[in-house]
């Protein structure tokens, strides 16, 4: 028997606001604001990445900043969010943290606190639309001065719930071998005396001393990557004790170069070691996949049992911000996926 991946509860805590795009929505803001895209976001689509050295990180940041150009006003933030919504609906995704840096769409918007507002807005709206909760993720940026992201923790904390529609959440993202991790502390120390979970990206592009600096200096509730953990045991082993949570994006991995097969990903080194996993899509606009592939990947690639499958969607659910109420709902519900006797 082969139960459906779709029907299977999940919660989905790593993707990014410009990156969750469909690529035909891409399409059809570029038209509509009279802007240009290359031949990697029209025909040549999904474009040939790798980002382990300093020029393949620029092709795939101009990429993304190309994209990011093309969201101009209210409607379009509105449509990412409502779509990412209804994509994850579609893939059996009930809690969705939708993570933006709301700097980059201010200039449109007329500042940074409208723009989190809108997409806290109809973070709700899409909630009551699809079935999927969305609570949001405000993320500094490690290229940009350690004051800024401080600027954006007190913002996140005016705005910190524990529901849909609320900040839920504060990460750290961009080129992990930019800035200085340990100036980036006192942000985090903001947010978490607001409330919010700690979820800095590390351990993807570089490998287990980043991700140390990120236990040493940012308190991780979860981290965005940590893959390259599976490097280092002892670190593992630490990670395991603190309950880190770890948002593996194979597909973000193959794309980005650091591991050249899916097959090569560490999920079942991580998952045997205890590690609690949180399968991501990352950026399905530049990889060509959304979420429901990544389990996909996790069967076909990593001969994954659906006991190991659901385990993964229960450290998807457990490592979450939603609700207590929903996450009890959730990890029931994974429960009764996993003891169907036919395919849902």
């Amino acid at each position: 028997m082969t139960r459906s991946l779709a029907a299977l509860p999940k919660a989905h805590l790593h993707l990014h606001f410009t990156g969750s795009l469909r690529i035909a929505t891409l399409r059809e803001l570029a038209d509509k604001h009279g802007l240009r895209l290359p031949a990697a976001l029209l025909q040549d689509w999904p474009p040939t990445l790798r980002a382990t050295d300093e020029r393949g990180w620029f092709r795939f940041q101009r990429l993304y900043d190309t994209a990011r150009a093309c969201v101009r006003d209210e409607a379009d933030m509105r449509r990412i969010v409502r779509e990412a919504a209804e994509d994850d609906a579609s893939e059996g995704s009930r809690w969705l943290e939708i993570q933006v840096d709301p700097t980059s769409y201010a200039p449109f918007v007329g500042g940074i606190t409208p723009a989190i507002e809108i997409v806290l807005d109809e973070a709700a709206v899409a909630t009551a639309a699809t079935g999927t909760q969305v609570g949001v993720i405000v993320a500094a940026s490690r290229i940009r001065h350690p004051l800024d992201a401080r600027t954006l923790a007190r913002l996140a904390g005016q705005y910190a719930g524990d529901g849909p529609g609320t900040v839920v959440a504060f990460g750290l993202s961009n080129d992990e071998r930019r800035g200085d991790t340990a100036q980036f502390e006192r942000a985090f120390q903001i947010a978490a005396r607001a409330g919010l979970a700690s979820v800095p990206h590390a351990g993807e592009l570089l490998g287990p001393s980043h991700v140390q600096d990120a236990l040493d200096h940012l308190a991780p509730d979860r981290l965005g990557h940590g893959v390259r953990a599976a490097e280092d045991p002892a670190l593992l082993a630490a990670l395991v004790r603190r309950g880190v949570t770890l948002e593996v994006c194979p597909a973000s991995n193959v794309a980005l170069g650091v591991y050249d097969e899916l097959s090569q990903v560490p999920l079942r080194q991580l998952l045997e070691a205890g590690a609690s996993i949180a399968l991501g899509a990352d950026d399905p606009l530049l990889f060509g996949s959304r979420l429901l592939a990544q389990y996909e990947s996790a069967r076909r690639d990593h001969g994954l049992a659906d006991e190991q499958l659901a385990e993964l969607a229960r450290g998807s659910i457990r490592g979450s911000r939603a609700p207590e109420g929903l996450r009890t709902e959730l990890l029931a519900g994974v429960d009764s996926w996993l003891a169907a006797t036919s395919s849902p």
